[in-house]
């Protein structure tokens, strides 16, 4: 008889978030990636937010805080894994809290499809250890594509 092993994997939770918005993808892009115009949408409503780190490249790092309106200030950081120009960017996304060993660490990936003069956004996050934890983060990052919808229709 053969020896067999069996595995279970645990239940890979992922956030998907679609928005049209008013744009080309080149604009869209570009509102993603300079920190100028990062910080004007980064992060849920009545937040502000700064960048310390934005090395936009294959490879590179990135860390941004948020700033609450109680004064809490949040950071996050990560690599960019993938970057098409006006089309996808993948970066890894996890929240700079106690021990980095204990790190939980997401993959984003964020696509603009052209729709005439508009652009289809595909925000996407996981895997999420579980359906609460991925629940936590449909508020916020619903907030941030409405400011950036609100950055876009500025310009």
């Amino acid at each position: 008889m053969a020896a067999r092993t069996e595995t279970a994997e645990a239940a890979q939770y992922a956030l998907e978030i679609s928005r049209l918005f008013d744009a080309p993808p080149d604009l869209v892009f570009e509102l993603w990636t300079t920190p100028e115009h990062l910080v004007r949408w980064w992060g849920p409503r009545n937040f502000s937010s700064t960048t310390e780190i934005f090395e936009f490249r294959e490879g590179g790092r990135y860390r941004h805080l948020i700033h609450g309106p109680d004064g809490q200030t949040y950071a996050m950081s990560g690599i960019f894994r993938e970057i098409v120009v006006a089309k996808r960017i993948v970066f890894t996304f996890a929240w700079d809290e106690g021990d980095v060993q204990g790190r939980f660490e997401t993959m984003v990936t964020v696509t603009m499809a052209a729709e005439g003069d508009r652009t289809r956004l595909t925000f996407r996050q996981e895997p999420f250890a579980d359906v609460e934890t991925r629940d936590s983060h449909i508020e916020g990052w619903s907030e941030c594509l409405d400011k950036l919808g609100v950055c876009l229709a500025s310009i």
